[in-house]
């Protein structure tokens, strides 16, 4: 392995979280390329609905590095975090004069990868 190169584990995946993906999103740019003590701390602190089912995944990510290869866990970043939308859910409402308008519950997907420094 290069210098430059950075060894990888498998990716975490966390599917049909019910939040919305642009505001997970606001939670896991402050973690981008972050170590992973840091990164813990940092979500611990946040006050947003998605800081803490990303800090689970985080603390996911840990456990499958550590069982892959016994790596230590000061050497870890999170090199990669990104959130994709996944399903909606359709509702409707009603509104005057026997209208209805639609109600999109947008889900996200969320995938973070470890790497060593």
């Amino acid at each position: 392995m290069d210098s430059n190169e950075t060894m990888t584990f498998t990716p975490v995946k966390l599917k049909g979280l019910h939040i919305a993906p642009r505001k997970v999103r606001m939670v896991i740019d402050r973690i981008r390329g972050k170590g992973v003590e840091e990164a813990l701390s940092m979500l611990s602190f946040i006050p947003k609905l998605g800081a803490e089912p990303v800090r689970k995944l985080l603390y996911s990510a840990v456990a499958n590095a550590r069982a892959e290869s016994q790596v230590d866990v000061d050497q870890l970043f999170v090199k990669t975090v990104f959130v994709d939308q996944a399903e909606m859910m359709k509702r409707w409402t009603p509104r005057a004069q026997g209208r209805a308008t639609k109600i999109l519950k947008k889900t996200s997907h969320v995938t973070i990868e470890l790497g060593v420094k």
